[in-house]
């Protein structure tokens, strides 16, 4: 399994968003990409707390618990555990979730 990796060290949001990924869907595969520093400028790219960083993050996860589930479904249930992340300072996430029959 890919651990947390990105344009900067990796801050709270990321390793709280990768403890729950990995205690919910029991992934088989999991990266988390920070790519904040690409939206530089951007309105959303400083947390409230003032912070740099950890605002734009692109998610890849393959998980057995996906089964049955379409797309959509799949991204959303990934964005219902990552709710407080937004809370956090966390403005954009993009998320592939497969099963694993779908992971090539």
């Amino acid at each position: 399994m890919n651990s947390t990796s990105g344009d900067t060290e990796i801050g709270p949001i990321a390793l709280s968003m990768r403890e729950k990924l990995e205690t919910i869907f029991a992934p088989i595969r999991l990266s988390i990409l920070d790519e904040s520093s690409r939206h530089a400028g951007h309105a959303g790219a400083e947390r409230a707390d003032g912070g740099a960083g950890e605002t734009h993050f692109r998610i890849e996860i393959v998980s057995a618990a996906f089964s049955g589930m379409n797309r959509v479904a799949r991204e959303r249930a990934v964005q219902k555990v990552l709710t407080d992340a937004f809370e956090m300072g966390l403005h954009a996430l993009s998320v592939k979730a497969l099963t694993p029959d779908q992971d090539a």
